[in-house]
């Protein structure tokens, strides 16, 4: 030994020797292979199973309220009068807000529902035939030629879902939301059926707006039924003026709304039937298998090789 070269230092007992490491990886190969093997055909059979799901959207643009309040400023002008507008009905200052949380209501929904007649493609569904463009529905739970609902019943003994299911289950599929800065609004359905989901994004744009429209007009014509009871009780001209005043207010309140096509919300953006699926992501969801099954195969390599020391 040369009395120049520096003495051999000693390797620690947890220092990680690659060579060792890499040939207990390679005896251990088949095992590793073999877990990713069997995660990779388990994930390929899974997202073959995993129907595909189709997502519809729509923008629109929130109507400006530009007669909001017109019933308090038009009181306020007269001596005496200020607390007339706090005796009338009032009219939400931010009709979308309270559009938005009416669209999302359960009384809103489960109306929707059953006015559309949605429990059987809701609640049956479990695929979509791209050759015919028909939904599929689960036979176990539907029987389309009987129309009968299948599945056990509840603790009523009720085999049909009630609306409060259908309300559950039509929440799941629906997204509602609202861009901060420009204030426009993005109404999206997923479904299995591209049609279906297109469809429905177009029913509820309309039904809010024809909901609004008749709260409007039923506040307007309650309004106006109080004013003319107010006229009759008194004799004073000038008040005669401001109720007439008041009335004209209401009238195009319920005019606006009659004539409006689409009255809370414009269509920026109407849905259409979806090309491409939204999920599963098939080839995303065998990689992930595959490395978690890889990992799983070397976590048992090193167990195996720590247990046998």
């Amino acid at each position: 030994m040369n009395r120049n070269e520096p003495p051999a230092l000693p390797v620690p007992e947890d220092e990680i020797d690659l060579r060792e490491l890499f040939a207990l990886l390679w005896s251990g190969k088949w095992w590793i292979g073999g877990t990713a093997l069997v995660a990779a055909v388990a994930s390929v059979i899974v997202a073959l199973l995993l129907p595909n799901i189709y997502r519809a959207e729509a923008v629109l643009a929130p109507n400006r309220d530009d007669d909001a309040g017109s019933l308090s400023v038009l009181a306020a002008r007269f001596s005496g009068l200020a607390n007339l507008a706090g005796t009338l009905p009032r009219q939400s200052t931010d009709k979308t807000a309270l559009g938005l949380e009416i669209l999302q209501s359960r009384k809103f929904i489960t109306e929707f529902i059953e006015r559309r007649g949605l429990l059987v493609p809701l609640m049956a569904a479990s695929g979509w035939d791209r050759a015919s463009g028909e939904l599929e529905i689960d036979a176990g739970v539907y029987d389309v030629s009987a129309k009968q609902w299948l599945r056990e019943g509840d603790i009523h003994g009720r085999r049909a879902p009630s609306l409060q299911e259908g309300y559950a289950r039509l929440m799941g599929l629906l997204s509602v939301s609202q861009d901060i800065e420009t204030g426009f609004v993005t109404i999206a359905v997923e479904h299995y059926s591209p049609i279906v989901a297109q469809q429905w994004v177009g029913w509820l744009v309309a039904d809010i707006n024809a909901t609004m429209v008749a709260q409007d007009v039923a506040q307007a014509e309650q309004s106006i039924a109080y004013l003319n009871e107010q006229i009759e009780a008194t004799s004073l001209a000038q008040m005669h003026e401001v109720f007439f005043g008041l009335i004209g207010e209401q009238i195009k309140v319920i005019m606006l709304a009659k004539i409006a096509d689409e009255y809370l919300f414009t269509t920026l953006d109407p849905a259409v039937v979806p090309e491409r699926k939204l999920k599963p992501r098939r080839s995303l969801m065998v990689l992930s298998s595959t490395m978690i099954g890889t990992f799983v195969g070397l976590l048992l390599v090193w167990l195996s090789a720590r247990l046998a020391r």
